[in-house]
């Protein structure tokens, strides 16, 4: 699936997979560098997530469409929450397919 955030008056256009039931309890965990991007849908709340098992990636945490938080997720976290409440998040891994993605979110050229 496709979708358009807004990012410091840019349009960002990011290809990703909704996670099924299971996917949510694993996301990234154990897969390789050049997996795609993850869309994750749950009800308004704030939960943790941890990056056990998972190489570094972006999360970028959304509440109707918008962007409220995102940070740089480093391997094994035992707990990472954003500032606000959330209704979807997404995982970009750190890989060439996202490089231009991440370096907006993170203000470099290169990754």
């Amino acid at each position: 699936m496709r979708a358009v955030l807004k990012f410091k008056n840019k349009k960002i256009l990011i290809e990703m997979k909704k996670v099924s039931f299971i996917g949510k309890y694993t996301g990234l965990m154990f897969k390789p560098k050049n997996t795609g991007a993850l869309l994750f849908e749950f009800k308004k709340g704030r939960k943790a997530i941890h990056s056990f098992f998972c190489k570094p990636f972006l999360a970028v945490w959304l509440l109707e469409g918008k962007i409220i938080d995102f940070k740089l997720i480093k391997p094994n976290l035992p707990y990472i929450i954003p500032k606000e409440d959330f209704d979807k998040l997404i995982e970009i891994p750190f890989n060439n397919r996202y490089a231009k993605i991440i370096g907006l979110f993170l203000d470099k050229q290169n990754i």
